[in-house]
């Protein structure tokens, strides 16, 4: 759902803002409304898909909200030069591997901020719960031959950021012998017990490796699935893969006693190759979605392009 929206309260020199809402990816659209003195707005209930309806879309609106679905190109920003503000309805993580062309924008002189922290209770659901099916069978498939616990169990965490660190923190909680791979050192995290480990310790050395990554970060090949070797579970957490795709149909052809665990988010574009792999069980959801991420997002969206109208 798209939403094309012009305000009159704020001014840029013009006699209204207006504001290309792409998505449907905030909730109560009538706050928005309410908030900003909305005069009036128009819905369209589809994705734009090519880059021509993109740039018809928009037109000439001053800000843009999107998600990352999608693309703000070069050639759209040339179409559009009237944009001076771009909200991304999702966590911005890298400017070069974004749905916008945030490097471009900035050249121009276009604000573009994103948003973070509104989705991680539902993925840390998601894994402790896909977890426990698995290791007890309650979905009729069953890691071990007899059920167990996550007690105990050696969990691995590659990327100890937000989502990271709460996944970490649950599985704590639940009695998993727990360490992680980072780029860099977290000493808050090695004080509760989540032990340090060089990422090629780390595969070797537990039992479920779970990735919790930025996007585009190809962290395993063929030498990180050999080194996990066959019995073990990986679960991505991750906007997209994390390794590279022909590795991870060889671990799963070569090792029928290792699983794959995904949602819609973290399978990606793949799930044409992956679906054939009994070992893959994949959730057609977004983990991250619920009511409450969707308030949250909400709330922090209007909070961006608040401030944002207010000092300009």
């Amino acid at each position: 759902m798209v939403f094309y929206i012009v305000f009159d309260k704020f001014d840029f020199g013009k006699n209204c803002i207006k504001i290309f809402f792409a998505e449907a990816i905030i909730k109560y659209e009538n706050r928005i409304f309410t908030c900003f003195f909305v005069k009036n707005y128009f819905m369209y209930h589809d994705f734009p898909l090519q880059e021509k309806e993109i740039i018809d879309r928009i037109g000439n609106a001053d800000c843009v909200l999107v998600s990352f679905r999608t693309l703000i190109t070069r050639a759209v920003l040339d179409a559009c030069p009237n944009i001076r503000y771009i909200g991304m309805c999702c966590t911005l993580y890298d400017p070069s591997s974004c749905n916008v062309d945030v490097i471009e924008a900035y050249r121009r002189g276009i604000t573009v901020l994103g948003v973070k922290d509104y989705g991680d209770e539902g993925v840390v659901e998601y894994v402790i719960c896909e977890l426990v099916r698995l290791l007890h069978g309650f979905g009729g498939v069953r890691w071990l031959k007899e059920s167990t616990e996550l007690t105990q169990r050696k969990i691995g965490i590659v990327g100890l950021g937000k989502t990271g660190r709460m996944i970490a923190d649950a599985l704590l909680f639940l009695g998993a012998d727990v360490s992680y791979y980072s780029r860099t050192r977290k000493p808050e995290a090695e004080k509760v017990g989540i032990v340090y480990k060089l990422l090629e310790e780390l595969l070797a050395d537990v039992e479920i490796v779970c990735t919790c990554l930025p996007r585009n970060n190809y962290i395993l090949g063929e030498k990180e699935f050999e080194l996990m070797g066959n019995g073990k579970i990986l679960v991505n957490t991750s906007v997209g893969q994390t390794f590279q795709t022909e590795a991870i149909c060889n671990w799963l052809r070569n090792c029928p006693d290792s699983f794959y665990l995904c949602d819609a988010t973290g399978m990606g574009g793949l799930q044409d190759r992956l679906n054939g792999f009994p070992n893959v069980l994949y959730t057609p959801y977004i983990s991250g979605k619920s009511i409450q991420s969707i308030e949250r997002l909400s709330q922090k969206v209007l909070a961006n392009m608040r401030d944002y109208l207010s000092s300009h």
